[in-house]
């Protein structure tokens, strides 16, 4: 069945223009034809349509999920953006299907790019959120300078940071346990500099590892959440 996001149906009844094209013209949907609706903060809509309009779409609410399919820890994942924009859209995909919280864009010393635009980021994490059937739709934050992030408060998080440099690191998978709120630092293709490495260190970051393979960042990214992911549905 379709899914569509609709972060305001409760207060509209209606599709935005683009959901409504997708929904009549698209996918030639009627009068009187179930779907189901995700607002991005938790709740879960089965809906029928009333009315078919190709720019407002009319639909009844039939039942409301609240709080689908919610977790019992967030992550937060903080990624330096690829050279490439197409990774780090590829990661942005893959971290939302498997089931990330927050996403900020980390510009470090050693970042290729300097600016990356929120706009169709956002696109994909609603495409990501609606195929992957979550309700939650992932916060995207404004990109931020690694020191600026490191001045943040991050609660009662488990903080950690992955990079290559050769010094003593945990494993993540060791260090990390279900059920904890995580902040998670990637580094971009240069790696983070030691003097970012240091002033993580000092804010309270353990420095892990993902394994024995050296990843490409947007793989490390994916690698980080799924490895949280895992751990929770394992409940270790």
């Amino acid at each position: 069945m379709a899914i569509f996001y609709a972060p305001d149906i409760l207060e509209t009844g209606t599709l935005n223009e683009e959901e409504s094209n997708h929904c009549v013209k698209v996918l030639r949907m009627k009068a009187g034809d179930d779907l189901e609706i995700v607002d991005g903060i938790g709740n879960y809509y089965k809906a029928k349509i009333s009315n078919p309009h190709h720019k407002k779409c009319a639909v009844d609410i039939l039942e409301t999920i609240s709080e689908y399919s919610k977790r019992n820890y967030k992550v937060h994942l903080a990624i330096a953006p690829t050279k490439n924009i197409d990774r780090l859209e590829w990661f942005a995909e893959k971290a939302t299907e498997i089931g990330v919280d927050e996403i900020s864009i980390l510009i470090c010393d050693h970042s290729e790019r300097k600016v990356v635009k929120n706009d169709r980021l956002e696109k994909i994490l609603v495409s990501a959120m609606k195929q992957s059937k979550k309700a939650y739709l992932p916060r995207l934050n404004e990109q931020v300078s690694f020191t600026n992030f490191m001045k943040q408060d991050f609660g009662n998080s488990r903080l950690f940071i992955c990079h290559c440099i050769d010094q003593d690191k945990k494993i993540l998978s060791h260090e990390y346990h279900s059920k904890q709120d995580a902040v998670i630092l990637i580094g971009p293709e240069g790696d983070f500099s030691e003097d970012e490495v240091e002033k993580a260190i000092n804010k309270g970051f353990v420095p892990v590892s993902l394994g024995e393979s050296r990843l490409r960042t947007e793989t490390a990214g994916v690698a980080a959440v799924h490895t949280i992911s895992v751990i929770n549905e394992l409940n270790i």
